[in-house]
């Protein structure tokens, strides 16, 4: 019997495979298409498509007849078919670089409406701050509300230069308008040390 086959594990990559057709690259004909259809839209191009077929009507017109490859007799069908081809190309190849054009729209479009969305959520935070700092400046003391206040005060000062005296006065006047006694203050009583007698002394 023949042995199962090992899968390989999850930590082992896998061989890349060889394809006989090369898998095209989307992006790379993407960009291809950009630039073409932006080719296709310079002056240059235009130009140099005037000077092509100026120069195949009149060598097929005007040269000689055995070295015309188009000949006049038969409509320029070699030229009519060259362009008819150049047009079936060319219209797919601008359809998918509008294509690209308006997916990168899209994204950009979106960014955008989400920085707009962040710009303005950070435009009401700061509006909301600025709001909440002048209320609370409304509640500090100014600098010029300080100074007057404080003119005040050296004012009444200025004015009453007598009021502590005056306060002392009425606190040493009775109610009924006779002067208190001053109490002397006496001194803190000691205890007494007794005399120790001599034991020859009599009494």
């Amino acid at each position: 019997m023949a042995e199962p086959r090992k899968l390989p594990g999850l930590d082992t990559p896998l061989e890349q495979r060889t394809r006989l057709i090369p898998r095209p690259d989307p992006d790379a004909f993407g960009r291809f298409a950009e630039n073409f259809a932006r080719y296709m839209g310079t002056p240059r191009f235009l130009l140099y498509m005037t000077l092509f077929c100026v120069v195949w009507l009149g060598w097929n017109t005007l040269g000689p007849e055995d070295l015309q490859f188009d000949p006049k007799s038969l409509n320029y069908t070699l030229l009519t078919l060259l362009l008819s081809l150049q047009a079936s190309y060319a219209a797919p190849l601008i359809l998918l670089a509008q294509n690209r054009q308006d997916d990168r729209d899209r994204v950009q479009i979106e960014q955008d409406r989400s920085r707009n969305e962040r710009s303005l959520a950070d435009t009401e935070y700061l509006t909301r701050e600025l709001a909440s700092l002048r209320l609370a400046l409304r509640e500090v003391a100014t600098r010029d509300f300080v100074r007057a206040e404080l003119r005040s005060l050296v004012e009444d000062l200025a004015n009453d230069p007598d009021e502590p005296e005056s306060e002392g006065r009425s606190d040493r006047v009775r109610s009924d308008g006779r002067p208190r006694k001053e109490r002397k203050q006496r001194a803190p009583k000691t205890q007494q040390i007794p005399r120790v007698r001599d034991a020859g002394s009599t009494e």
